[in-house]
Parts: structure tokens; sequence; C-alpha cells
């Protein structure tokens, strides 16, 4: 049973897997002022939460856009299974062809979730990650990684909003009623949903006419099931994207 962790700039998403079965998932607050023995210990718990036995995970293996935290969690994961963990990066075996100017300018994240969905649907693809960051990896029809784009986040942007406006509330996001708001919370719901639904609706639109084909379009990250079933394209939601891409990764490496 390995494990696995992904270090995002909000959360640190980690679980066990078998073969292609996912055991569990869970998430918990990136926080860069904490010590290996403090994740040590909440990451061992949450293991033993999902009543797991920390003393049969065999390996595990890391992904991280958080360079200051991959070796304080490459540590606790160690303290845990009392074995260094994979670490997705150069020495990594992908099988990944990416063809961008500087393959070692590519996130991780976007490393694990391409790998995890050539694999898993057919090409060409877009692979939509609704995080911290919005991103868009476009996949072509021979399993190249071709390039993409990169936003703000929704969250962040509603962060901004609320911060550098004297009027504008902090809200918290749920699925509006109409796109036309009747207050301001109705009306920043409406605009940040829809919104975003939108711009997702006309990025598909832009990178298929420069793609030339109509790709699949795959979405994950923990705010694509708010925004994708607004959007008009049809899009595939997998929320364990990710972690299959780990659980890929791991096995192909493994020894």
């Amino acid at each position: 049973m390995p494990l696995a962790v992904d270090i995002g700039n909000t959360n640190i998403v980690l679980g066990c897997f078998h073969e292609q079965e996912i055991e569990f998932i869970a998430r918990i607050a990136t926080e860069r002022g904490r010590t290996a023995e403090q994740y040590a210990a909440e990451i061992k718990g949450i293991i033993q939460l999902y009543d797991k036995d920390p003393k049969n995970i065999e390996g595990s293996i890391i992904s991280s856009v958080v360079p200051p935290l991959t070796t304080v969690l490459k540590n606790a994961v160690q303290r845990i299974t009392g074995k260094a963990p994979m670490i997705v990066g150069p020495g990594l075996k992908t099988g990944l062809n990416i063809r961008i100017d500087n393959p070692a300018q590519l996130g991780a994240d976007l490393v694990v979730t391409a790998v995890a969905g050539i694999r898993r649907y057919s090409l060409p693809q877009i692979i939509i990650d609704m995080g911290t960051a919005t991103t868009f990896s476009v996949i072509s029809k021979k399993g190249e990684y071709l390039g993409g784009s990169i936003l703000a986040g929704l969250n962040l942007s509603l962060n901004a909003l609320s911060s550098g406006t004297a009027q504008l509330p902090a809200i918290d996001l749920s699925s509006p009623q109409r796109v036309c708001g009747t207050n301001t919370i109705d009306c920043m719901t409406s605009g940040a949903v829809y919104g975003s639904a939108s711009m997702v609706d006309g990025m598909i639109e832009r990178l298929s006419d420069e793609l030339g084909e109509t790709p699949v379009v795959i979405a994950t990250g923990g705010l694509s099931k708010l925004i994708i079933p607004h959007c008009k394209h049809d899009i595939l939601l997998n929320d364990d994207l990710l972690l299959q891409g780990l659980s890929d990764l791991y096995y192909k490496n493994k020894k």
C-alpha cells in the first residue's frame, strides 16, 4: 500500500492506493512554518483515521509545487514509512514527451495529471486543474505535452476582489440560482461561478482552434465540481486524476 502526497499552494492532498484502486484521499492545509515532525504526526493520524496501518505502507511518492516544503514532507514521509519517497522531478521516469520551451519549468502537478490523462482518456486532450491557480494543459494526439495556460484561481481572484474594494465582502462560494443577481452577494457569486465557467468555455474553444482538432476535456481540482456543471462544453470530471497519476508514476518507477 503506497502513500501519495501532492504539495499544493493551499492544500496538501494525500492518499493511499493499491494498484489502480485509491484507498482514501485526504487534505491538510499547506503551512510553510511547520516541521517535518508536525507533518509526520498529522499524516500518520490521518492514515490511522482511515483504518490503515502505517506499517503496511510499502513506499511513497511526492509531487510538489512548493519547493520549501518538498524536503520537509520528504523527511516527514520517511519518518512514517522508514523509506525515502520518490520525488516527481528530474531522474523520475514519466514517459511524457514535453514539447514546451523549457521542460524543466513544467510543474510537477501538471506532469502528473498529464500522465494520468494520457493513460485513461483518448487523445488529444485538454486537462483543466482548478485549484489555487487554474491551469490548462494541452496534449496532442501523439501524447505530447504541447503547453497550456495559467491564470489566477477562483478563490485567489475573490480574495483580491474583496481585499481591494471598500464595499465588496468576502463570500462563501455556492452555486448561483441565476446569472442576473439582485443583491451584492448574489452578484458576486454569479460573477465568480458563471464568469469562471464562461472563461473555461472560451479557453476550450481557443485552445481547440489552435490545436486544430476537437479534444477530450478533463477537469480536476478542488473547485472543478462547482464550476464545470455550469459550462456549455462536454467536460469529464475526475477528482482523483492527480493521485491516479502519482500511482502510475510510482509503479512505473518501482524497482
